[in-house]
């Protein structure tokens, strides 16, 4: 069935793909306009759906008894409150930490199987459909984290210390592509993390479905690719310094209103 949901999820951005590109490359905001109607990230969110709901695992159970931070089974607007602090772990985590959690308090389905993945693959890949469906059920919610906790305000400073570190052969950070205005990466804009619409904007419309290469990428999965970009060692998923920054942009995006899954370049 996910062979399927690709193949359909290909055929429609090659179908809008061809004459926005040819018209301008720099066009991707019209772009995004025309998918906004047909948006093929709600192909993975189907699949989501479906998994949340499958027993699955050792112990053939379903999510649906899964604490996303609002209580047992509760996915409407769960996203928009998370990175959050969670009392039963003690620990800060993100939509797929906390997923990964439940999968193995749950299901049996082993965390390090996950973490030791690769993208788009096996268990990964149904952790990406899990994320789009409860994340398409934040869709319009006001971004709304709790910095009160102080494992929260730890994270966050964590997370504002790593986007200013610069590392790599290249003697990149986060910041040197996402703390000004108006920059471009071909015909991507990048948006300044260090302000609140920035954050928002950035923190606010990932996950989302890459047209160029047709595929469902999770916040986790972008953070990785921009370590991956910035030529320095890739962070294991779900990392503490993942969540972190995780953290801080969501905190700095605060009040604004998320526009999930996004659709990007």
């Amino acid at each position: 069935m996910r062979k399927q949901f690709k193949a359909v999820a290909l055929s429609l951005a090659l179908a809008f793909a061809a004459p926005a590109f040819a018209q301008d490359e720099l066009n991707f905001d019209a772009y995004r306009e025309m998918l906004a109607d047909g948006n093929p990230a709600e192909l993975y969110e189907m699949e989501g759906e479906e998994l949340w709901r499958t027993a699955r695992g050792p112990k053939n159970a379903t999510l649906e008894q899964c604490d996303l931070g609002l209580g047992a089974g509760v996915v409407p607007g769960a996203a928009a409150q998370l990175p959050r602090h969670f009392a039963d772990t003690d620990r800060v985590q993100d939509l797929e930490s906390r997923l990964m959690y439940c999968m193995e308090t749950l299901q049996g389905i082993p965390s390090e199987q996950i973490i030791k993945g690769k993208f788009l693959k096996d268990e990964r890949a149904k952790l990406a459909a899990l994320v789009a469906y409860v994340v398409t059920h934040s869709n319009g919610e006001k971004i709304a984290i709790d910095l009160s906790h102080p494992k929260m305000k730890e994270m966050y400073a964590l997370g504002e210390k790593a986007f200013y570190y610069r590392t790599g052969a290249m003697d990149f950070a986060c910041s040197s592509c996402h703390s000004q205005d108006g920059k471009r990466i071909r015909a991507t804009q990048l948006p300044n993390i260090t302000k609140p619409e920035g954050a928002a904007a950035g923190w606010g419309s990932w996950p989302a479905y890459r047209v160029s290469n047709s595929q469902f990428w999770t916040m986790q999965h972008r953070l990785w690719d921009c370590f991956r970009q910035q030529r320095t060692a890739e962070p294991i998923f779900a990392s503490d310094v993942t969540i972190a920054l995780s953290v801080f942009m969501a905190g700095k995006g605060n009040g604004a209103e998320a526009v999930w899954p996004g659709v990007k370049r």
